[in-house]
């Protein structure tokens, strides 16, 4: 296989070289040559190709770009044979080449220059345009030539081969790039000291970077720098030889007399790569004046990374020359850059300088002067290069101060997982690594011992930097940050327990430190279990692979076996703060534990632990945190389930029995209130994880929910309790419903519960406790939300839950206890209300509410209740959009999924109930309803409406229908008389015009001739000012139509019947509505289907 490959491209390279040998005059086809030398060798070397072979095609420089690097060689090393013997054609052919790159189509004409001082040809050089011929042209000197480049006028818009999208862009660049390279390398022992063709290039590149036409800029300037890289590569060989002559020489000053010439010999050859090297560096200073200088600030910012990018090189590859502070400064400067992709890679450049310690030294001036932009450019905007920056930084971390670490260490609780992992390497090498190694001198028990002290005092270190940071609701971020870094440390899980264990008189860790260290325990269970993905930190992998999968399995495998054994004697020893955490830990074992000893005994023991545990503390921490547990470890793929269900149905056995006991007294006796309550918590952590109907709580539980006793005096404690573990009984029953409802009787009863817990719900909602109140709601919407979800997918070959639709009066309940507990005052006063409450407390009411609202928006989401009465909700959206924006504009987003239609008669039914509110307000007088809303706000609604209609296709008909029923809530049911000569609604049709932009030509022209209709019967006089409702719809239906403006189409119509003009005659008026009145028919075919019943 492979060496029919190679024979291939064999192959191909000498039928590329044949070509290129015995090509004809046609590959010179863009070059027209004045010169008469010129022109007599392009013929030559045509003749003698004709005289080979007249079947080969001509083979450009442009063209041999796509074959490769191998016949790039090839095609460079036979264009290096044709320069020698005719280098004007040649250089013509070359010159050809980087204007194709460039797109150019155009045509270059050369003519012969004799000195470069002659000032009037140095007047030729212009570029300008000509409009008349639709052509650019470019005349510049590239000594001895004076090059003309004649182009199209559009070239400057049209991609170019480097900006290209997709892959031929990209694969473009490079072979570009290489051809440089490839050129410089294949001519550094000849040519490219010949005096001529160096100079022509330079001053064609120099010349074309400085074009007003971009992509001559761009493709040029990058030759330029690419060139210039390369000649550097020469550089270094020429000082490679350099050097090696010298050291020849000093071996030959040593030698005989006879061996002199040998030593004059080595003299002459480092003489000679002298002069080299300097005639190199000269051309290097020449493209960096004459192209990095004027092109390092361009307006592109491709060309400006291009530059930066390259200078970066240089300084790392020829730091002789290029390492100094005249050149470092511009690679300072341009860190300010307002592109994120040159301040990349101004930051790249200084990662190879950085990273050598030999170029410390020279760096000293520039670290000084630009360390604080450095710094700074960690909060760069643009993610990867504050990452980018962060590495820089921590390669040379000696150049820091105490404060910069202060800053920078604070990045491991940063947003972006790259960022932060970085400032974890930092923090790790900084603090955790800087902790004295054990000894090596030690015997095997010393040393074990003095390796625990380590793993100590890192810890400690750990805990003092957390603890100074003031952060401590963020251990996860800090263990996430550290786990690439310091996994070792971190999954050193028997020194975590080995430190917790210690007895309090021998522990070294305070009890504020025992807590962070348990948090940092959890999170490092946490991470091993579930992988780097955090909410709120984005960057991490999302796919892992079989490696990684791997190593995460065998963590599991460890934490488990060592937990399982040691984690009851943690529940038994640690203070009541930290139980919480510590029951979190089983729900990330590892359900198969083939390799744990006595798993059965250890389980059991943890069971245990954690009963004990619950029957002391109530806390609703530590209540979920063992229901959790339990949840975990009654799993059926555990290896220990059957001793977990054993000791899990016992404990919920016991707590039952106790419910019945304390239900017998009277709520009456306060000293029963306190333990009803307690046992009330459990079964309300244990009920959300565990499903406990099949000890009938519901009907324990509701007699609670009753009039009389919650009339009797139920504290409020008891109720709230009481209504999430009925919310939850009754979700639970619900989902269950495919195994548990075997007959229609057992359906039928689940309905009669739902029914019941509605009803004993709906007298909540207007207890006195606000708690109770929001409690009984969101348990409501939750209920019916799941028997809707329920009612969807359940198999209807089988038994399922039966239709229950909410009370007429439950649904008003749940609209009023919206409207009255959600919207509260105004959007900016709830920003400012109530100074004297704390920042925390507002954060916590909002979310409340924003919980309220969302739980009611399902409802309408799901079914539940009719879309109509989304109209309430859909008002208050620009009065509390910073508050409940997203909540209600996602609400309309889905009832257009459900509806289109029927969700466009929600927005009509809310505007007009705005507006019909505001006119009865108008008409009462007095001061104005806190409650309602001016008519501008009402505009400004229908305005943000009418942008929700992206797609005018997709929503023809809903703005038609809106556009209906606006015109007929206006006109419909109108009498025109002496008294009322306009209906009463009319300014409705200037809110109804916000919708006018999203109609489509025809349907403009159907809506037109629909108000037509709906006025023709009545008398309109257009100068009175009663009208201007009117006017302004009309116009904004015209202007819309004829692409002008409804403001300006409103003005004219004014401006027609001002006093001393002729009036707008009946003749005008039908020759503009008679196109309309041709579109009638479509729209009443359209607008039919979305007749009521009643317009029948």
């Amino acid at each position: 296989g492979h060496s029919e490959e190679d024979s291939g491209n064999e192959n191909r390279r000498k039928s590329v070289v044949g070509r290129r040998r015995r090509r004809t005059h046609e590959s010179s086809e863009n070059v027209k040559c004045k010169s008469p030398k010129a022109s007599c060798s392009g013929a030559r070397r045509a003749g003698r190709g004709h005289g080979k072979q007249k079947h080969v095609e001509a083979v450009t420089l442009f063209e041999v770009i796509t074959m490769g690097r191998s016949a790039m060689q090839a095609v460079i090393d036979d264009w290096i044979e044709a320069y020698g013997s005719d280098r004007d054609s040649s250089l013509l052919d070359l010159i050809s080449f980087f204007i194709q790159c460039s797109g150019c189509k155009g045509v270059v004409t050369a003519e012969m220059c004799q000195s470069k001082e002659d000032s009037e040809v140095m007047s030729k050089m212009v570029e300008e345009l000509d409009e008349t011929a639709g052509l650019q042209y470019k005349k510049f000197l590239a000594f001895p030539w004076i090059l003309t480049v004649t182009w199209p006028m559009d070239t400057d818009s049209v991609e170019y081969p480097l900006v290209q999208s997709g892959p031929y862009g990209r694969w473009f660049h490079s072979e570009f790039c290489d051809f440089v390279s490839v050129l410089v390398a294949q001519c550094q022992h000849s040519i490219i000291f010949d005096g001529y063709l160096m100079n022509t290039l330079i001053s064609l590149l120099t010349e074309l970077s400085n074009s007003y036409v971009r992509a001559f800029r761009h493709t040029c300037t990058l030759a330029a720098v690419k060139l210039l890289s390369s000649l550097v590569g020469v550089a270094l060989t020429l000082s490679a030889g350099i050097e090696n002559s010298q050291k020849l020489y000093e071996v030959q000053k040593t030698k005989t007399m006879r061996q002199k010439s040998a030593q004059q010999l080595e003299k002459v050859q480092k003489k000679i790569a002298e002069e080299k090297r300097a005639e190199i560096e000269s051309m290097m200073d020449i493209i960096f004046k004459g192209v990095f200088l004027k092109r390092y600030r361009d307006v592109l910012p491709e060309i400006r990374c291009v530059c930066m990018e390259e200078l970066g090189l240089w300084m790392k590859l020829y730091s002789s020359v290029f390492l100094s502070d005249s050149y470092l400064k511009y690679v300072g400067w341009m860190m300010h850059d307002k592109v994120p992709d040159v301040r990349l890679k101004c930051v790249l450049a200084l990662h190879g300088l950085y990273g050598d310690p030999l170029f410390l030294p020279k760096l000293d001036l520039f670290t000084s002067r630009f360390k604080e932009r450095i710094v700074s450019m960690t909060l760069d905007k643009d993610s990867e290069v504050s990452v980018q920056t962060m590495k820089l930084l921590v390669t040379s971390d000696d150049v820091l101060t105490p404060e910069d670490y202060k800053h920078l260490l604070q990045f491991v609780y940063s947003s972006q997982r790259p960022l932060a992992a970085t400032a974890g390497e930092l923090l790790f090498s900084r603090l955790l690594n800087a902790v004295a190694p054990a000894s090596d001198t030690q015997d095997g028990s010393n040393e074990e011992e003095a390796c625990k002290q380590q793993t100590f005092a890192r810890l400690k270190a750990l805990l003092h930097f957390y603890q100074e940071s003031e952060l401590h609701n963020h251990v996860v971020y800090l263990v996430d940050s550290l786990w690439d870094c310091g996994g070792a440390l971190l999954k050193d899980w028997p020194s975590f327990t080995s430190a917790l264990l210690q007895d309090s008189s021998s522990c070294s860790f305070t009890l504020a430190e025992q807590a962070v260290l348990v948090e940092i325990l959890v999170a490092s269970v946490r991470q091993a279990s579930e992988g780097p993905v955090l909410a709120g930190r984005s960057g991490a992998k999302k796919v892992m692979s079989a490696r990684d999968k791997k190593i995460q399995n065998d963590d599991c495998l460890k934490f488990t076996e060592h937990l399982l054994m040691v984690l009851p004697k943690l529940l038994s020893k640690v203070s009541s703060d930290i139980l919480a955490s510590l029951m979190r830990i089983p729900q990330y074992f590892l359900p198969e534990c083939p390799h744990a000893e006595n798993t059965q005994v250890c389980a059991h023991l943890l069971l245990t632990e954690l009963e004990a545990v619950l029957d002391v503390h109530s806390g609703p921490a530590v209540l979920e945190g063992g229901a959790r547990a339990f949840l975990s470890l009654c799993s059926e793929e555990t290896a220990w389930c059957s001793p977990a269900r054993a000791v899990s149905t016992a404990g919920f056995m016991w707590t039952h029995k106790s419910l019945y006991f304390y239900s017998d007294f009277t709520l009456t006796h306060h000293e029963k209130i306190r333990e009803i309550l307690a046992m009330l918590k459990k079964l309300r952590a244990f009920n959300n994880c565990h499903d406990l109907s099949q000890w009938g709580l519901f009907d324990v539980l509701s007699p609670l929910l009753s009039v009389e006793s919650s009339l009797e005096g139920a504290p409020p404690e008891v109720l709230l309790e009481v209504l999430q573990c009925l919310s939850f009984s009754m979700i639970w029953s619900l989902s269950t419903s495919s195994q548990t409802l075997t007959c229609r009787e057992k359906a039928q009863a689940q309905r009669l519960q739902l029914r019941l817990f509605c009803e004993r719900s709906h007298h909540c909602l207007s207890h006195g406790d606000l708690s109770v109140r929001q409690q009984a709601f969101l348990g409501v919407c939750d209920v019916l939300t799941a028997h809707s979800y329920q009612l969807h997918v359940w198999d209807p070959t089988s038994f399922g839950p039966l239709l229950y639709t909410p009370s007429p009066k439950l649904q008003r309940a749940l609209l009023t206890f919206v409207c009255v507990h959600v919207f509260v005052g105004s959007d900016c006063d709830s920003q400012s209300r109530d100074h004297s409450e704390g920042k925390v407390e507002k954060l916590e009411d909002l979310h409340k509410r924003r919980n309220v609202l969302a739980a009611y928006c399902k409802l309408i989401i799901h079914g539940v209740l009719e879309m109509s009465m989304a109209a309430e909700v859909f008002m208050y959206y620009m009065k509390y959009y910073n508050d409940f924006g997203d909540i209600i504009k996602e609400t309309m987003y889905r009832t257009r999924q459900m509806d289109k239609i029927e969700s466009a008669r929600t927005l009509v039914l809310c505007l007009q109930q705005l507006f019909v509110r505001l006119k009865q307000e108008q008409e009462r007088g007095g001061r104005p309803h806190p409650g309602v809303q001016t008519f501008t706000s009402i505009k400004e609604l229908a305005r943000r409406f009418a942008l929700t209609f992206g797609d005018l296709v997709k929503f023809r008909e809903c703005v038609v229908l809106i556009h209906r029923n606006g015109i007929e809530f206006v006109f419909q049911d109108f009498t025109q008389t002496p008294d009322s000569s306009t209906p009463l609604y009319l300014s409705y049709l200037t809110i109804l015009s916000e919708f006018s932009s999203k109609l489509l030509k025809p349907d403009k022209k159907a809506v037109f001739s629909y108000l037509q209709k709906h006025t023709a019967e009545h008398i309109i006089d257009l100068r009175e000012e009663c009208w201007q409702p009117l006017i302004y719809y009309r116009a904004s239906l015209f202007a819309l139509a004829e692409g002008e403006d409804a403001v300006s189409y409103v003005s004219s119509d004014r401006k027609a019947n001002l006093p001393n003009r002729s009036p707008f005659s009946k003749q005008k008026w039908e020759g503009r509505t008679a196109e309309f009145s041709q579109a009638q028919s479509n729209f009443l075919n359209i607008t039919s289907c979305f007749r009521c019943p009643d317009d029948v």
